[in-house]
């Protein structure tokens, strides 16, 4: 049984595999588009339909919907009947939103490089699963701060979540109010830090062996 529980564990790494396959997509995947301007352009638009970088994008983040699935479904294992109902319903629902956003964007790619059309999947990718996912974000986010700072030990992932969710208010702020020439940076703060920077962060929290050293008598 410890040592099944230590397996887990260890998937906790492909959280950080997850983060790193995506954050060297972003930095290198403009190297194959060279009219992307990254401070005033999206990271959607590096994997839009017919962007000149799909295939490098592919490629270099083919490992994170993968380990990132594998790491979250590692993390709702370990936390099973362990966590308070607050910060458990927190990681579901993130783990929840991180699928919906693999498949969604997966299957609704913005088909324009550069700019939202009026295609079927430019309004599904805009309108419908990036909505989704936003409030899936804050949900998830907002319920792991309630529960992490309920329990002392779990102030920690708390901590990490109002940071997630602060970059993420930080981005769309950024996105709304700055000048469109900085669109990209602050697109960043949300898209990059916030959400993937979390499952990066549940994965070392997992690997570190703090969700499964739980018993039920022990739930906050």
């Amino acid at each position: 049984m410890r040592d099944k529980r230590e397996l887990v564990n260890w998937l906790g790494l492909l959280g950080v595999v997850s983060f790193v396959s995506y954050l060297v997509a972003v930095i290198f995947a403009p190297t194959a588009y060279p009219s992307y301007d990254w401070m005033s352009r999206g990271v959607s638009d590096l994997s839009a339909g017919n962007a000149p970088s799909l295939a490098l994008w592919h490629q270099v983040s083919s490992l994170y919907v993968a380990a990132g699935a594998v790491c979250l479904a590692a993390v709702c294992i370990a936390i099973k009947d362990k966590l308070n109902k607050a910060l458990s319903v927190g990681i579901y629902l993130f783990t929840i939103m991180f699928s919906v956003s693999a498949i969604g964007f997966a299957i609704f790619p913005l088909s324009l490089s550069g700019g939202y059309g009026e295609a079927l999947q430019d309004i599904m990718h805009v309108y419908v699963v990036l909505p989704i996912v936003v409030v899936l974000s804050i949900a998830s986010f907002v319920m792991v701060i309630i529960g992490g700072f309920r329990k002392k030990r779990f102030v920690s992932i708390a901590i990490c979540a109002s940071v997630a969710l602060t970059l993420m208010f930080v981005g769309a702020i950024g996105t709304a109010a700055a000048p469109p020439e900085y669109f990209g940076v602050f697109q960043r703060f949300s898209n990059v830090l916030s959400v993937n920077g979390f499952v990066a962060a549940l994965g070392i929290y997992l690997f570190m062996g703090k969700l499964s050293e739980l018993s039920e008598r022990n739930v906050g």
